[in-house]
């Protein structure tokens, strides 16, 4: 590849780079992005010829098309107005944006197919800019991070082609001229061989735009970590959230949560810290707690509907107790956009710390913040899910107070077999506490029931059609019919709504919750320790999470791994995670202190685990850079002088050629001086010696013609040396 040809590519290859910004961005479509290629392809082979547009007549197509871009602008916006009027959710300014992407990816095409100046390259470099610019501004996503690091080594490679472009302009033929005797053969060919050693050498050019690329993340790295952070109190991510989401509001119909349960789409990820004891029914993540029932769906009473608002500046909020600190378990938790404002987290929640301009705390324990129907939302859970044991709980006499009534209530037209069901599976249990009661219904439901997404219960009773009829249902009928049995014989229960723990991700060391895991369960009340205990009567093929198997499996877990680290790091890096990594940094130096060698506090984990990944790929993509610069050293200068890393480039050269500087100074000591304006044959020829010429001829042949000495050839400069130094002596 010649270097006309290399900075072409650069240049184009910039262009499609930030095209393909633009794209996984969303801010073009896929057909619109597919024609664009086909005109950088089209541009490609009319580079040089008849066929390319002049500047006049680009000038004249780019303000004949402006009007049309006020009709796309108008046609868009009606688009999307009717799309919103459908249930779909648009965000502000979405027409605007969409329309300059469109005009962008046109003027970029209309300056690909012109004859190009200077100018020219300039103005589509600056457009590239521009597209990757709106591209950040659309998403978050890590696909971006992907496409800006390809824009970036394609833009650095481009820029520095582009000087070289220009320089190689200003090297007029008057100047190469300067350099050559016209009497010589080998000097005829200088010129191209100066151009091919200086400046077409354009498999170097590649190390070196992937070196600068290196040195600027080496360099922007720390200013990242300590540069201040002043985001608003979400991650705004463009796009739709995930709309008409059910079965997380005031008041929810028996058969919602089933709807949920038949999508795939993630819902949030769940980093746990510090996890301790699970409650016995399994780790799960509460979202909002009923307490009334309608007969076919539960909802909060007026009593539970009393929100309590807390804000914070720090943004930590304290909802709740706990008898010591050591008992909390932290989980980060990030939730996609949704068009509910519930927030999520393990049972019993004490604390939520996150950028939050508020929260509602409701008197069933749920907790609520702005609606983020378009923003991910990342914040911090800290809970005491360690619950009485079953010693204490059988101990419990179960007097409730007057407050505690609503959890007893029950309809007036209740079919009475239900209450006759629950005593025959009591006295067939032997149960006589409200623990084992509770226990002995959970046992019944799950074992003598069967799970189905099918919603075969219906009619004016769907509790009863699922007892007496279908006997088979998921999560909700169950957690309806054990609820409503427990107030039958004076229990106090609630139903809770909200998610299974879903698949853990050992890649990105999280839970992936998708809104198949959405699920519902009883909570039961122990007035004498105050507390609210889970339980869940789904059978396990309910409450077992979907696990992925395959390489395709691996892959994506690998890429929400990535996604989430980026979301963490990177987009969501704020003061707290500032804070977060000062003092993992800070425990981690100590803990390096203490170990006797850096490999064996490598060995036991001494590095955060967020952190190894981005250090192992910093060192091999370091290995690989290293390795590939003494490859090009070894093959340039040899083994034995290439692997002297210590030695610059220079050095190496002016050892390849020392034996003209010998002859040099043996004819200086001899009072013959070469001045600066004489070219090396010139002032071999004013000396008239024969060995002069001999070595002169073949320093030009290494210097300039990129040859290489053999043995044989050294051996007999050495001896032409020899010979003038003898004849010095003999002077």
């Amino acid at each position: 590849m010649n270097f006309g040809t290399y900075f072409r590519f650069t240049s184009y290859a910039t262009i499609a780079t930030a095209a393909m910004a633009l794209f996984a961005a969303g801010g073009v479509g896929v057909w619109l992005a597919l024609v664009f290629a086909i005109i950088m392809v089209a541009a490609w082979k009319l580079e040089g010829t008849r066929w390319q547009l002049s500047d006049r007549i680009a000038l004249i197509v780019i303000l004949a098309s402006l009007p049309l871009f006020y009709f796309d602008w108008r046609v868009m916006g009606l688009y999307l107005d009717a799309r919103f009027l459908e249930g779909a959710t648009r965000s502000r300014g979405t027409a605007e944006v969409t329309v300059l992407a469109h005009l962008i990816l046109f003027l970029s095409a209309v300056k690909l197919l012109q004859r190009k100046a200077d100018r020219d390259w300039f103005f589509l470099y600056l457009i590239s800019f521009f597209e990757v610019l709106l591209a950040a501004g659309l998403t978050a996503s890590p696909a971006f991070l992907a496409t800006l690091i390809l824009y970036l080594l394609c833009a650095l490679a481009t820029v520095v082609a582009f000087e070289i472009q220009k320089a190689r302009r200003n090297f007029t033929a008057t100047q190469t001229r300067l350099l050559v005797p016209p009497d010589s053969v080998l000097f005829r060919k200088l010129p191209m061989r100066l151009w091919r050693r200086r400046y077409l050498e354009t498999r170097r050019l590649p190390i070196v735009s992937v070196s600068l690329l290196l040195l600027i993340v080496v360099l922007a790295l720390p200013f990242f970590l300590i540069a201040p952070r002043t985001a608003s109190s979400a991650l705004r991510r463009g796009g739709v959230g995930l709309s008409g989401f059910i079965g997380f509001s005031d008041n929810v119909t028996l058969g919602e949560i089933g709807h949920l349960k038949s999508n795939d789409e993630i819902f949030m990820h769940v980093r746990v810290e510090n996890a301790n004891q699970a409650p016995a029914a399994g780790l799960r993540w509460r979202g909002v707690a009923l307490d009334e029932f309608t007969g076919r769906g539960w909802k909060k009473s007026a009593v539970a509907e009393r929100a309590e608002k807390k804000e914070s500046e720090r943004g930590f909020f304290q909802v709740g107790t706990t008898e010591n600190i050591q008992r909390l378990t932290a989980q980060t938790v990030f939730l996609e956009p949704v068009d509910t404002p519930v927030l999520f987290g393990a049972p019993r929640i004490v604390a939520i710390q996150g950028r939050l301009p508020f929260i509602r705390l409701d008197s069933e324990g749920a907790i609520q913040t702005r609606s983020h129907e378009q923003e991910r939302v990342v914040y911090k859970v800290y809970s005491d899910m360690i619950e009485p044991g079953p010693t204490v709980l059988r101990l419990d006499p179960l007097n409730y107070f007057v407050a505690s009534a609503r959890y007893l209530e029950l309809r007036d037209n209740l079919d009475p077999r239900i209450a006759g069901l629950t005593q025959g599976i009591i006295a067939r249990a032997g149960a006589q506490d409200g623990y084992d009661k509770a226990r002995a219904i959970e046992s019944y439901l799950r074992d003598n029931y069967g799970y189905s997404l099918d919603l075969k219960a219906g009619g004016t009773d769907p509790l009863a059609d699922f007892l007496f009829r279908v006997r088979a249902g998921h999560c909700e009928y169950f957690s309806t019919a054990m609820a409503v049995m427990l107030r039958t014989q004076g229990i106090a229960s609630r139903v809770v709504n909200g998610f299974l723990p879903g698949e853990y991700n050992q890649a990105a060391g999280a839970y992936t919750v998708r809104e198949s895991d959405a699920h519902s369960w009883v909570e039961v009340y122990f007035p004498q320790t105050n507390s609210w205990v889970t339980f869940d009567p789904t059978p396990s093929a309910g409450r077992t999470p979907h696990v992925r198997t395959g390489l395709a499996a691996q892959l994506s877990k690998y890429s929400e791994a990535l996604e989430l680290m980026w979301f963490q790091y990177v987009v969501g890096y704020d003061k707290q995670e500032q804070h977060s990594l000062a003092t993992s940094l800070r425990k981690e130096l100590f803990d390096l202190r203490r170990s006797s060698t850096a490999g064996f506090a490598w060995a036991r984990g001494a590095l955060p685990s967020a952190i190894k990944p981005i250090l192992i790929s910093v060192i091999a993509l370091g290995g690989l850079i290293v390795i590939v610069f003494l490859s090009q050293r070894i093959r340039h200068f040899g083994w034995r002088r290439g692997l002297n890393v210590w030695r610059t480039a220079a050095e190496l050269e002016s050892s390849r050629v020392d034996f003209y500087e010998r002859l040099l100074a043996l004819l200086e000591k001899r009072g013959i001086k070469r001045e600066s304006y004489q070219t090396p044959l010139e002032f071999a020829s004013l000396v008239g010696m024969n060995e002069a010429c001999a070595i002169t001829n073949t320093y030009n042949r290494v210097r300039y013609g990129e040859e290489k000495l053999s043995a044989s050839e050294r051996k007999q400069i050495e001896e032409l040396l020899s010979a003038l130094e003898r004849r010095r002596e003999s002077v």
